[in-house]
């Protein structure tokens, strides 16, 4: 049975997201309407699951050639404090000044592509961890892990998993991190209640089943 996921008293995803500006993290973009009117697509390279193109303001990111231009080296691990509707909202909106590349939708995995994998995605609130990372939000808040569902678990493992074969990351917690990991950063996320052990377990396993 699905938890009763009553809509939480709006929280602000960024804290001092102006003073964040050009280097900024988590964040925000579209609705359930766009979700059905999104172009369905599976990102470049073999073992990705399908994704909805639902792209960020080009305010929120920086064009690039990744990972010609900067190396490819972690995925960053974040949590909304938005829901999924309102996540992609802000990530189109050129005055949030933040998106992440990817976005997790808590009820049934559903993933959201934002910016695209070359691109440098103003996500972790640190320039130099935003070159070199891949940003994935996870619908929901950090102190309510009814959110962290099966769904989300297992779509964002597979994802993850995908992308480091895609560039040859390590599978372990020094190239898979948390916001809160990130030097500078202000921000808690995924929190205490994030499952990491689960989490590895799944995106390794991800590998192996592609591996098969």
């Amino acid at each position: 049975m699905e938890p009763d996921h009553r809509r939480p008293a709006r929280r602000r995803l960024l804290t001092g997201a102006a003073a964040l500006a050009a280097s900024a993290a988590l964040a925000p973009l579209t609705s359930a309407t766009a979700d059905a009117t999104a172009r369905r697509r599976t990102p470049d390279g073999s073992g990705y699951p399908p994704v909805h193109w639902n792209p960020a303001s080009p305010a929120n990111f920086t064009a690039a050639n990744r990972p010609t231009q900067y190396p490819i080296e972690m995925v960053v691990v974040h949590v909304t404090q938005e829901t999924y509707e309102d996540t992609l909202r802000l990530f189109r909106d050129p005055a949030h000044k933040a998106a992440a590349h990817y976005v997790v939708r808590s009820s049934d995995g559903c993933l959201a592509q934002c910016v695209k994998e070359r691109n440098v995605a103003w996500h972790a609130g640190n320039w130099d961890y935003n070159t070199r990372s891949i940003g994935i939000e996870h619908e929901g808040w950090i102190d309510d892990p009814t959110w962290f569902t099966d769904a989300l678990y297992e779509q964002s493992a597979r994802l993850t998993a995908a992308i480091c074969d895609r560039y040859r990351i390590p599978k372990d917690r020094e190239h898979i991190i948390g916001h809160v990991e990130v030097p500078g950063t202000d921000h808690t996320d995924p929190g205490e209640y994030w499952d990491w052990a689960r989490y590895l377990q799944l995106v390794t396993e991800a590998s192996w089943r592609k591996a098969r």
